[in-house]
């Protein structure tokens, strides 16, 4: 497929284009800031490169013999909790802000890997939220529907996916940042296993649960991005080594966990439950087995995420702002936040073991399956619903995703269907630890079978960049 100016290609067709000759990285990088200027959302970025600093950049790349770099020429947004020398990095929060002199270890990894750094995308306020309106600088446009939220924290870097204004983008995870803004924009969202990729130079949420994630178009990419970025740091006492496997087929006979039918929670959205229903049926004809699992320990572990010790770390991660300018923050992240003041080493301990406790009896129900998959989100608000009642349509967006992190699994979410009122739906596929190259395999497939439009793309657009992965014997 050739690509409409209109609208970014995918990673592997910027790639495909670059390596062949057909187009420059600095003609890519031109279009990119065209499109931007073309969509005319200010809210998406919160700061842009110059774009005669990033225009040299990929003409020099594009000067060099190599073209064999895994990202060789792709423009990449990144959230602005995550250093890019350069350019500041806010948390969205303007009376934190700070220059690094460096880059985090994950953006040095992406130009090593060739590409090209736009900007810094909005975010919900030090990545607390899952709605995306938590921020100075305005709320990033759906481009679904204007009326509905973004998604968050990583708001911005999922429209500017989504909108084609980038192929790919960085966002963080900690209770489903990178996961539930992708369900609600059509695209890809990947969440790394714990550790699998380097969070050095990257403003703590939850030091012990945060996670680097990724927003792309399609698995493909989504997985040749993780790729890049994999890989043990000395610098990040929280990295581990995984061993990441090169993307293949999806096996044969796959169990995929599913909530037992009284368990399916959509908060009365009739057409999100039918969806979901669909997408089983969907996984069942791609030869993957829906298992019936008790998901009662798994909702149970998902409010220790604001209730618990990891409040604390949050407090912890902000508290040269919140001690000295609390009003400088927004005023439902400082509310929450500040909870996390008073835990107690006592109460923290009590969490601890609670978690262990649970951890156990979600690990039985996970010895059973090969992956879950869930609802991404139960159900979508509208910007007036969240701003209306902020902290429990926050706390149900998480219904599916808060626990991922808590129980140190890996996850990827992918697009379902289109619902009838325009609404995206997704699902995610989730595993233990290490098996992140086994759920996206299984990722891949179902999302090459939609044959759904590429993020905000139009059908005339269809995913042409999965066919590939329909045509194989996947």
């Amino acid at each position: 497929m050739t690509a409409s100016r209109d609208k970014s290609p995918t990673l592997a067709q910027t790639i495909a284009a670059h390596r062949t000759g057909a187009r420059s990285p600095e003609a890519t990088v031109t279009d990119c800031y065209r499109r931007i200027r073309a969509y005319g959302d200010p809210a998406v970025f919160i700061s842009l490169r110059d774009e005669l600093e990033a225009g040299a950049e990929a003409r020099a790349l594009g000067e060099t013999k190599t073209r064999d770099l895994p990202l060789y020429g792709v423009p990449v947004a990144v959230k602005d909790n995550i250093d890019v020398q350069g350019l500041a990095t806010t948390a969205a929060c303007p009376a934190f802000s700070y220059h690094p002199d460096k880059d985090a270890t994950c953006v040095a990894r992406l130009k090593n890997a060739g590409a090209i750094i736009i900007g810094k995308t909005n975010l919900d306020q030090f990545a607390t939220g899952l709605v995306g309106v938590r921020t100075p600088y305005g709320i990033p446009r759906n481009p679904f529907s204007p009326a509905m939220i973004p998604g968050g924290s990583s708001s911005g870097s999922a429209v500017a996916v989504a909108a084609g204004l980038v192929p790919l983008a960085l966002g963080t995870d900690t209770a489903g940042s990178g996961r539930v803004p992708a369900g609600l924009n059509n695209i890809v969202g990947l969440k790394p296993s714990r550790g699998l990729v380097s969070t050095a130079g990257v403003v703590p949420a939850c030091r012990t649960l945060d996670c680097v994630s990724v927003l792309a178009l399609t698995v493909d990419d989504a997985f040749a991005a993780l790729a890049a970025l994999a890989g043990f740091d000395e610098t990040d006492p929280y990295s581990r080594e995984h061993p990441l496997a090169p993307l293949g087929c999806m096996p044969q006979a796959v169990r995929i966990g599913v909530p037992m039918p009284d368990q399916r929670l959509f908060f009365g959205d009739q057409d999100c439950e039918r969806a979901y229903e669909a997408a089983l049926a969907r996984c069942a004809r791609l030869g993957a087995m829906p298992v019936e699992i008790d998901m009662a320990p798994f909702y149970e572990t998902a409010p220790l995420l604001y209730d618990g010790p990891w409040l604390a770390e949050r407090y912890i991660a902000v508290r040269s702002v919140i001690e000295s300018a609390p009003e400088a923050m927004h005023p439902i992240t400082r509310q929450i936040i500040l909870r996390g003041k008073g835990m107690s080493a006592v109460d923290t301990f009590a969490e601890f073991y609670r978690l262990e406790e649970l951890r156990r009896l979600c690990g039985r129900a996970l010895r059973e399956v090969d992956a879950l998959a869930l609802p991404t989100v139960p159900r979508a608000y509208t910007i007036d619903e969240v701003l209306a009642d902020p902290i429990e349509l926050n706390t149900r967006l998480g219904t599916y995703t808060n626990f991922v992190n808590l129980l140190d699994l890996c996850a990827l979410a992918v697009p379902a269907a289109i619902l009838p009122d325009g609404t995206p739906f997704g699902i995610s596929f989730i595993g233990p630890a290490g098996s992140d190259d086994a759920i996206a395999a299984i990722g891949r497939r179902f999302h090459a079978d939609t044959g759904l439009p590429l993020g905000a793309t139009s059908k005339a657009e269809l995913a042409a960049a999965t066919a590939a992965c329909s045509r194989q014997s996947c």
